[in-house]
């Protein structure tokens, strides 16, 4: 975007050049040779243009010599607009067409990714957890100023176009995406993004956004697996607030805060991991990765455990609720082969 800003300012330069050129020898005629402003102008004109007419008038040495001062400084300032322009043309659609080419190889290398609809106020938050967590996402937008917005941050992959269209979301590899994100300010718009992503991929996972109450069933309904209204949690939050200070203070440092690195976070066990069938004293995964298990939960049973005892057993389709950075994650996800 520097580089475009700077060619854009030196085209502007350059037009600016040619005013003055122009204005200069239409008031170099009118002063040397006393010509009326017409006739200077015309002169002007057929000067710069290279058109080779002859002359208006007979003019004096003087005239002469300005009329060569003329052509050359107004044959530089030709030259210099043209390259600015062309160089504007190319560099502005080439870069364009790379950089699209170029993201699009790496979405279609992507497999269970998630995707970012709308980059407002509330998808930008979204893709800077997910960009934190070092979690692979496709952004998608129609506002490039927005998407210019998310640019900055390196290995962003983003789309420009409207995220309720099928091509659209297929170019962003919704048929081998992991999640949705319906982000949008409009919840017509998120209730139409739930509906096309569920046909394109029935099994992946939505979470929108609902700005009114009564969007919340006919979200639900359309297939949004989970549904964040932003009056409820904003309720939820001032009165925690109030009476929890301290406890949303812990958590806004420890999720929030650019410094910090600690996160909440959820481990799957599927069969293959080394876990199942061995208990959390025998497992020693505190010790083994810095992780600090605080609550289970199965997909089949749907029970939650919080402070699971040291003899809980783990079990197939056990999901790990931890606290930890994402360095240790990352190494319990290795070690015990969880997802």
């Amino acid at each position: 975007m520097g580089d475009m800003e700077e060619l854009r300012r030196k085209l502007v330069n350059a037009f600016i050049l040619i005013v003055f050129i122009f204005v200069s020898g239409v008031m170099g005629y009118v002063w040397l040779e006393g010509w009326s402003f017409f006739d200077a102008l015309y002169m002007t004109v057929i000067t710069l243009a290279s058109v080779g007419y002859g002359e208006t008038h007979e003019l004096s040495a003087n005239g002469r010599l300005f009329t060569i001062f003329l052509i050359v400084i107004g044959m530089g300032a030709f030259v210099y607009a043209i390259s600015m322009v062309t160089a504007l043309i190319i560099e502005g659609e080439l870069n364009g067409y790379l950089r699209r080419k170029k993201m699009k190889a790496k979405i279609d290398k992507l497999h269970s990714h998630y995707i970012i609809c709308g980059v407002g106020s509330v998808g930008r938050h979204v893709i800077d957890e997910l960009y934190k967590t070092n979690r692979a996402f496709v952004a998608i937008d129609k506002d490039i100023v927005q998407l210019d917005k998310i640019h900055c941050k390196e290995s962003i992959l983003f789309i420009q176009g409207d995220a309720s269209e099928d091509d659209i979301l297929i170019q962003a590899g919704i048929k081998r995406a992991a999640g949705l994100v319906c982000a949008l300010p409009s919840d017509k718009d998120n209730l139409f993004i739930v509906i096309t992503a569920k046909s394109l991929n029935p099994t992946i996972r939505i979470v929108t956004r609902a700005m009114e109450d009564d969007s919340i069933p006919k979200l639900r309904k359309a297939g949004a697996d989970s549904i964040v209204s932003a009056n409820a949690i904003g309720g939820m939050r001032m009165a925690s607030e109030m009476i929890r200070p301290k406890v949303v203070s812990f958590l806004d440092k420890m999720l929030r805060s650019q410094d910090a690195s600690l996160r909440v976070e959820e481990l799957s066990l599927g069969r293959e991991s080394t876990l199942i069938g061995k208990t959390l004293r025998e497992a020693n995964i505190n010790d083994a990765t810095g992780l600090l298990v605080i609550a289970t939960n199965n997909d089949q049973s749907g029970e939650y455990r919080h402070n699971p005892k040291s003899n809980y057993v783990f079990k197939n389709d056990d999901v790990l609720i931890v606290i930890g950075n994402a360095e240790q994650v990352n190494e319990c996800r290795k070690k015990f082969n969880v997802r």
